[in-house]
């Protein structure tokens, strides 16, 4: 199952009121997602979806995986030009995660 994360919390002092599930930040262009698995195909499987839907928001969007040294773990970090798609990419992910 991946991990999305998230650390950033509304607070009524910076104006906002209500929360919608995602700030937008300049300079958050990265999201960064955590996959387990028996082995690496598995866990390419499971990744697979999430790349596509991250590419269908901007093809120029860059990625990089790291797997944890039994090979049971990967870690993937999305690139992408602007923090609206990251936001946009991290919203409609959602979906993929209730599988």
């Amino acid at each position: 199952m991946a991990n999305l994360q998230q650390t950033e919390e509304p607070c009524e002092a910076c104006g906002v009121v209500a929360e919608i599930g995602f700030l937008i930040r300049e300079g958050d262009e990265v999201s960064e997602l955590t996959f387990e698995g028996e082995n690496q195909a598995a866990i390419e499987a499971e990744f697979a979806p999430f790349l596509t839907l991250a590419k269908s928001v901007n093809q120029n969007m860059q990625h990089q995986t790291i797997y944890r040294h039994d090979g049971k773990q990967m870690t993937a970090r999305l690139q992408f030009e602007c923090s609206a798609e990251k936001i946009i990419f991290d919203l409609k992910s959602r979906s993929l995660n209730t599988r």
